[in-house]
C-alpha cells in the first residue's frame, strides 16, 4: 500500500496528461476517487492480476482475457478492490468496443475509479511518462528533505533561536507555519504575516476542525519523544502534494524535537510566544487590532474582557507565571527589557479589576508558593495602569505600567508604596520621567545643574550629597547619616554645591526648580 512518505501521482493528475489526454480518457465510475495517489503503473492482462499487486497501482488493460465472461469481468474488478489500487484504465477495442456495464457497476460499487480510452494508445508511452515523472519527484523530495534536514540542522548547532528555524521551515513551505500545544494552543508562528493572521483569525475552529485530516493542504506532524506527545507542527494550506509536504513536516518535527532537547522545556516555548506578544504590544510597532488573532490563538480570552496592564520589577516570567496559575488568573506573562516583566491580565467584565490586581500582588509578596522566594518576592514591585475594556487601548496601558515600575525604580529605596503602584503614586518623579526625552526638559536640567556637571569630581561627590538631600526634603541630620560625614563636612559640601550652582538651597523654589532638574538629569540617564 502507497504510505504518505512516497511521493506520487493522483489518478486525476495523470489522466490531465497530454499523452492520455490523446486517447480521450472518460470517467465511468468512481468519479469521486479521483485523488487517490498512484505509487506506480502496471500493464497486465491476467484475470487474477490482483495477486501480484501491493497496492496504489493503477492498472492498464485491454480486456482481451476478460471479454465474454461476466463474472470473471466482476471478479477482475474486486480483486483490484481488495488489493488497493488507485484505478484501472481500459483501452476500448476489439475485447470491449464500448464501456461494459458489468466492470462499471462493480467498479462503482468498490469505489475504484474506472477510466476508459475512446481511442487507441500504446500503454507504454503512458508507463514510460509516469514511471519517470515518480521517479523524479521522489529524488527531488529526497533532495529537499536532505536539505531541509541538513539546514535546520546548521541552525540548531549555531544556538538559533526557535524563530529561526520556523522561518527557514516557511520558507521550504510556502505556507504558513503554526506550531501548537495539545490543546491548540499557538506557541510560535512562521511565513508570510497577512497569511499567518489570517489562519490565525479564527484559529480554534479551524484547528479542530482540520484535527483529523490533512486536506485542503492542512499537514500536521506530533512533537514528542520518550512516549510523551507535548505539541505539534502544523503546515497550513500547503500547495504541494501530501507526500513531500509530509517529509516537510516530519523534518521540521524532527528538528523541533532536538531543538528543545537542546534549549529547555516546551513551557519556555509559551513564555517565548507570550514575549512576541506581549513585546509588539508595548511597542506599538505592530497595530494592536492585528495582534488581536494572534492573542486569541495563544489562549488569552479576548471576547468581552477586562484587560489590565501589569509591569513587576523583582520576579521573572516563570516565577509569576506559577502564582497566576496558583490563583487562576487567565493572562500572558513575558520578561521585556531592564529587568521588567510585564503581566496582561484577562478578566470576565463583573470581576473587580483592582481587588485582584491587589490580591495578585499581596500573594506574590507573602505567599511565594508560585516557586518565588520570599526574600525577592517581598522585594517585588506590582505597578499597574487603570484596567482597559477595549483591546485597542491595552498597548497604552502596557507603556503606562512600565513607566509607573521605572519610575518607582528610581525612586529612594526606603519609600513606602502601596501593594500596587499606580501612576498616581509616582507624583512628580513619574511625570519628569514621562517627559524626559522632550527637548525643553533636556534643556532645563543641563542648565540647572551646569556648575555639578561640568566636572567629574564634583558630579562624582557633590551630585549623590544633592540628590539624597533633596529626597530627604532637604533634612541635613537624615543626609549626613546616609553619607557617613559629620554635619560640619555636609555643610561645606552643601555650600560648594551652592556655589557652584548659584542658588540657595533654603529657598524653596529654588531647591524645587533644582530637584527638578536632578529628576529630569536622572531619567534621561536611566
Amino acid at each position: 500500500m502507497t504510505t504518505a512518505s512516497e511521493p506520487a501521482l493522483s489518478v486525476r493528475q495523470i489522466l490531465a496528461l497530454e499523452r492520455v489526454l490523446a486517447g480521450e480518457p472518460e470517467v465511468v465510475a468512481g468519479a469521486g476517487q479521483l485523488d487517490r495517489p498512484v505509487r506506480w503503473v502496471h500493464v497486465a492482462e491476467a484475470a487474477d492480476v490482483g495477486v501480484m499487486l501491493s497496492g496504489g497501482e493503477m492498472v492498464l488493460t485491454t480486456g482481451v482475457l476478460l471479454a465474454g465472461d461476466r463474472e470473471a469481468q466482476a471478479e477482475y474488478i474486486r480483486s483490484l478492490h481488495r488489493a488497493e489500487a488507485s484505478a484501472v484504465v481500459l483501452g476500448l477495442g476489439r475485447a470491449f468496443p464500448a464501456p461494459p456495464e458489468v466492470m462499471r457497476r462493480a467498479a462503482e460499487r468498490c469505489g475504484l475509479p474506472m477510466v476508459v480510452l475512446h481511442r487507441p494508445f500504446p500503454f507504454a508511452e503512458l508507463t514510460e511518462e509516469v514511471q519517470s515523472r515518480l521517479v523524479r519527484r521522489k529524488f527531488a523530495a529526497v533532495s529537499l528533505s536532505e536539505a531541509v534536514r541538513t539546514a535546520l540542522t546548521g541552525l540548531i548547532t549555531t544556538g538559533a533561536p526557535l524563530q529561526r528555524l520556523l522561518d527557514e521551515i516557511a520558507g521550504h513551505s510556502a505556507c504558513p507555519v503554526v506550531v501548537t500545544n495539545l490543546a491548540h494552543r499557538v506557541l510560535a508562528t512562521a511565513g508570510e504575516r497577512s497569511a499567518v493572521d489570517d489562519v490565525l483569525r479564527d484559529w480554534e475552529r479551524i484547528a479542530r476542525q482540520a484535527g483529523g485530516s490533512e486536506g485542503d493542504g492542512w499537514v500536521r506532524a506530533e512533537l514528542g519523544g520518550r512516549g510523551e506527545r507535548w505539541g505539534r507542527i502544523v503546515l497550513c494550506g500547503y500547495r504541494g502534494d501530501t507526500a513531500t509536504g509530509r517529509l516537510l513536516a516530519d523534518r521540521a518535527a524532527e528538528a523541533l524535537v532536538l531543538h528543545r532537547m537542546l534549549g529547555g522545556p516546551a513551557h519556555s516555548w509559551e513564555e517565548q510566544s507570550a514575549q512576541s506578544l506581549l513585546t509588539d504590544l508595548v511597542s506599538g510597532a505592530v497595530p494592536a487590532r492585528h495582534l488581536l488573532p494572534r492573542a486569541r490563538a495563544a489562549g488569552l480570552p479576548v471576547n468581552r474582557r477586562t484587560f489590565v496592564p501589569l509591569a513587576v520589577r523583582g520576579v521573572g516570567a516563570t516565577q509569576l507565571a506559577r502564582v497566576l496559575r496558583l490563583l487562576g488568573l487567565p493572562g500572558l506573562v513575558a520578561e521585556l527589557a531592564d529587568g521588567v516583566t510585564a503581566v496582561l491580565l484577562s478578566l470576565a467584565r463583573d470581576q473587580d479589576a483592582e481587588a485582584l490586581a491587589a490580591h495578585f500582588a499581596t500573594r506574590l509578596r507573602t505567599e511565594p508558593d508560585g516557586g518565588v522566594p520570599r526574600e525577592r518576592a517581598s522585594a517585588a514591585v506590582v505597578a499597574a495602569a487603570d484596567a482597559r475594556t477595549g483591546w485597542d487601548d491595552v498597548p497604552a496601558g502596557l507603556r503606562e505600567a512600565r513607566h509607573v515600575a521605572d519610575s518607582v525604580a528610581e525612586s529612594p529605596a526606603d519609600r513606602d508604596l502601596p501593594a500596587v503602584v499606580r501612576l498616581r503614586d509616582v507624583h512628580l518623579r513619574g511625570l519628569v520621567r514621562l517627559l524626559r526625552d522632550d527637548p525643553h526638559v533636556q534643556s532645563f536640567a543641563e542648565r540647572e545643574l551646569d556648575g555639578l556637571l561640568c566636572g567629574a569630581d564634583a558630579e562624582a561627590e557633590l551630585l549623590p550629597v544633592l540628590r539624597t538631600y533633596l529626597a530627604t526634603g532637604r533634612n541635613k541630620s537624615r543626609t549626613a547619616q546616609l553619607h557617613h560625614v559629620s554635619r560640619p563636612a555636609l555643610y561645606r559640601r552643601l555650600e560648594s554645591i551652592e556655589a557652584r550652582l548659584g542658588v540657595d538651597l533654603d529657598d524653596f523654589e529654588q531647591a524645587a526648580s533644582i530637584h527638578i532638574a536632578l529628576l529630569a538629569h536622572d531619567a534621561q540617564q536611566r
